[in-house]
């Protein structure tokens, strides 16, 4: 059995700027990435690349529409790179970017074209928590199935993974928080993935420790307190991100995908709503095994003595309230509806679960949280 793969490169600069000068960036580079974000750190470089800012095609998370979009403006562009500069919408499209022969992006979703890579691929994350600059995932909302998919394959591994802790200056606070959320989520899923080894468990134990310390120097310091920690927050995430690279995640992702499908919730926003909710299931059918360790490791560092999901609720709470799920706009008749969509659309989710969950368990889980 495979324990462990780590197929990307890895580095860290300080500013974009050591960059662009250590990697050559030149008029055979697209890069994909926001205003935002070259006004400040890219536009003074003048640099020959053809930019694409994601915005001009759509707000919000990545969808088939945005993609197919982008492709079309690009389409008789000669690069052989692709830089993605940006956080989890700009990374995914980007991934999908590199791979021959794609007209429609929902046929590569689909699997109903040859997923072969034909570009290189440059990540630089700009939020801290989806990880995606060394996982082989891809995730976007397919509008005509009113849910999100996920490609999972090598042929979109970044072959660059680029750490510039000065690009997460501008994230405002709830988004930072919500990305960060994500990176736990990230971490504990893969903990308790059937997957995990003591490989994956080293990432994930660094980054629950990092991403818990970092919280509770903001709850006790307030919001500002995560400029200081920038850089650790960036690594942890990546460590995050390492780890479920190597297990994948479960049934937290696979709950939430229709909510951020149909209500166009933020992914780790959503992932926040099912987080705990999904592992107090979890250790009510098999507390003994990995999910003990979990609890163990999360009580060590949240300071209490047993059960710690109440704490950690009561933590991320500091951070961003946690809605119920009518407050985004879900009616009672869609609890059985998202049931449904899950069991027929994330079933490479629900496979990667800790224990095994019902139809009826996963009804109740949106029925409590509603």
């Amino acid at each position: 059995m495979q324990l462990f793969k780590l197929k990307t490169r890895l580095s860290k600069f300080d500013h974009f700027a050591d960059f662009a000068r250590e990697f050559k960036l030149s008029e055979h580079d697209l890069v994909i990435t926001n205003e935002f974000l070259y006004e400040p750190f890219m536009k003074s470089l003048n640099l020959p690349c053809h930019f694409i800012m994601q915005e001009k095609f759509g707000l919000g998370e990545p969808s088939d529409k945005m993609m197919n979009t982008i492709l079309k403006e690009v389409k008789g562009v000669g690069f052989d790179r692709v830089i993605a500069v940006g956080g989890g919408t700009v990374i995914d499209i980007s991934k999908l970017f590199v791979l021959k022969g794609v007209e429609d992006v929902t046929e590569a979703f689909e699997r109903k074209i040859p997923i072969v890579k034909e570009k290189q691929l440059v990540i630089l994350p700009t939020t801290c928590g989806t990880g995606s600059e060394v996982t082989n995932i891809s995730i976007a909302e397919i509008t005509s199935k009113h849910t999100k998919m996920g490609l999972a394959d090598d042929a979109i591994v970044a072959d660059d993974a680029v750490l510039v802790p000065e690009l997460l200056k501008g994230l405002p606070f709830k988004f930072y928080a919500c990305s960060a959320i994500d990176a736990l989520v990230h971490a504990t899923e893969s903990y308790v993935s059937p997957k995990s080894n003591p490989y994956t468990r080293l990432y994930c134990r660094a980054a629950i420790e990092i991403i818990i310390d970092v919280f509770q120097g903001i709850a006790a310091n307030g919001p500002e307190y995560r400029f200081e920690r920038l850089g650790d927050m960036l690594m942890a995430s990546n460590y995050a991100g390492i780890a479920f690279g190597n297990t994948g995640v479960g049934a937290v992702h696979a709950l939430s995908y229709p909510l951020g499908g149909s209500y166009h919730v933020p992914h780790g926003e959503s992932n926040y709503q099912f987080f705990t909710e999904v592992f107090k299931l979890y250790n009510a059918k098999n507390p003994s095994g990995d999910i003990a360790r979990l609890n163990d490791l999360l009580c060590v560092q949240l300071g209490v003595n047993e059960n710690p999901y109440p704490v950690l609720d009561e933590l991320l709470g500091k951070l961003i309230p946690k809605n119920k799920l009518r407050v985004y706009g879900m009616k009672p008749e869609e609890i059985q509806g998202f049931t449904s969509s899950v069991l027929q659309t994330q079933q490479r989710l629900l496979a990667n679960n800790y224990v095994s969950l019902s139809e009826e368990e996963i009804r109740e889980i949106y029925k409590v949280l509603y």
